[in-house]
């Protein structure tokens, strides 16, 4: 489809090519080799374990074309991918620390139940039976003492090290393994990672009991592979077909719209302005901007449309809540305009309605029968807000999680 020509890409310019130009480069299948080259880096001590590395760049897995799902299996994805390079008597705690985790993660996005699935040493592996035996008890362990529930596959570790995987079940009750903890002994000891640490054990008449010195001897460490979401894309999929379009507040990429009412040549631009004041409660000027401010997805529709196709329209785009404004609303000043805002759509409407209730310091009318995709037959949740109660509101979904 193209030829790539200049410098080094025939094998010309031989005297002046830099070293490398012309080798082959692959696409990368995972960053557990990376990781052990950033550990081999420095010289390590056991004072520095664990060391954990995070990594998010895009993977390549040559999959079958049959295989190919939408987003649940790709050629081509992001995975958070991390490693820890502990000390032996480190496992536990840092597989506990994982689940511990895990189980915080799946609770905040509430994707219903989930299982824990122990893999054993498959037909074809590497490494001696003394380490898969050693490394299967170790995260036997970790699982019984968090009393979690768990099932043993056979055979279903990874060709280096047993594994704990996470199973999730989609709308269609298919299963998909989203989170895994993976134990290594083998990849240590491939790349010759090494750190310092103690003499095991101090002889009568050794050198140590003599001088009263530690002698210090390099030692391997064991590599812990863990995933919280797994593939990203899959992981989004399966909160896609959860949610089925009633996105959390939190979540949700259309979070607010305000919808003008009337006709002023005075409404258009006061609306961009309360869109701006509601989009970042935390605004300040750039010097004085923090980093961790928050940020919502404010949209407004000043259109000359009449203001049922608007809220028509608002609800079939799916945003969470949507608020009117009109002109008899420019009498008040900035600091003391009201909104008429309303819900839209929430997978908790009863939560939304005790918060708004809250925030508005009155009593708000109770939510009717919700429809399947999350709307309602009249009479919404609203309450009328000033533009801070508004901020107080979205802050506080966003806080929580809700």
């Amino acid at each position: 489809m193209f030829a790539v020509t200049g410098r080094g890409a025939q094998g010309g310019f031989a005297p002046e090519r830099e070293i490398g130009e012309d080798e082959e480069y692959g696409l990368k299948p995972m960053n557990c080799p990376g990781h052990c080259l950033l550990f081999k880096s420095q010289k390590r001590s056991y004072k520095d374990l664990p060391i954990r590395y995070a990594d998010f760049s895009p993977l390549h897995r040559n999959e079958l074309s049959g295989t190919l799902t939408g987003l649940t299996r790709l050629r081509r994805f992001h995975q958070d991918d991390g490693h820890i390079f502990c000390h032996h008597t480190q496992i536990e705690q840092e597989v506990r620390r994982t689940l511990t985790f895990v189980e915080r993660v799946y609770e905040t996005f509430e994707l219903g139940d989930y299982k824990f699935r122990l893999g054993t040493k498959p037909e074809h592996y590497i490494g001696n039976l003394q380490d898969w035996d050693r490394a299967e008890s170790r995260l036997r362990g970790a699982l019984e003492e968090s009393r979690r529930e768990y099932t043993v596959e056979p055979g279903g570790g990874a060709f280096y090290g047993p594994k704990i995987d996470i199973i999730l079940t989609d709308a269609d009750g298919k299963d998909h393994q989203t989170a895994t903890i993976q134990l290594d002994f083998q990849l240590p000891a491939q790349f010759k990672l090494e750190f310092d640490a103690p003499e095991k054990s101090i002889l009568p008449g050794s050198e140590t009991e003599r001088t009263g010195t530690v002698r210090m001897q390099p030692q391997r460490p064991v590599l812990i592979h863990r995933a919280i979401f797994g593939s990203l894309e899959r992981f989004m999929a399966l909160l896609a077909e959860s949610y089925q379009g009633r996105w959390p507040f939190w979540m949700s990429p259309r979070q607010l719209i305000i919808l003008t009412v009337g006709k002023g040549e005075a409404i258009g631009p006061r609306t961009k302005d309360i869109a701006r004041q509601l989009a970042s409660p935390d605004y300040r000027p750039a010097e004085a901007q923090a980093l961790h401010s928050r940020h919502f997805m404010v949209d407004y529709d000043s259109s000359d449309r009449s203001l049922a196709k608007k809220i028509v329209d608002a609800r079939k785009k799916g945003y969470s809540f949507y608020a009117v404004f009109g002109g008899r609303d420019l009498e008040q000043p900035l600091e003391k305009q009201t909104l008429n805002i309303t819900l839209c759509s929430h997978p908790k409407p009863q939560v939304i309605q005790e918060i708004i209730g809250d925030v508005s310091k009155s009593q708000v009318p109770a939510f009717p029968n919700q429809t399947k995709n999350g709307t309602s037959n009249g009479g919404d949740i609203g309450a009328a807000l000033t533009v801070q109660q508004c901020q107080e509101l979205l802050s506080r979904l966003d806080a929580q999680f809700l």
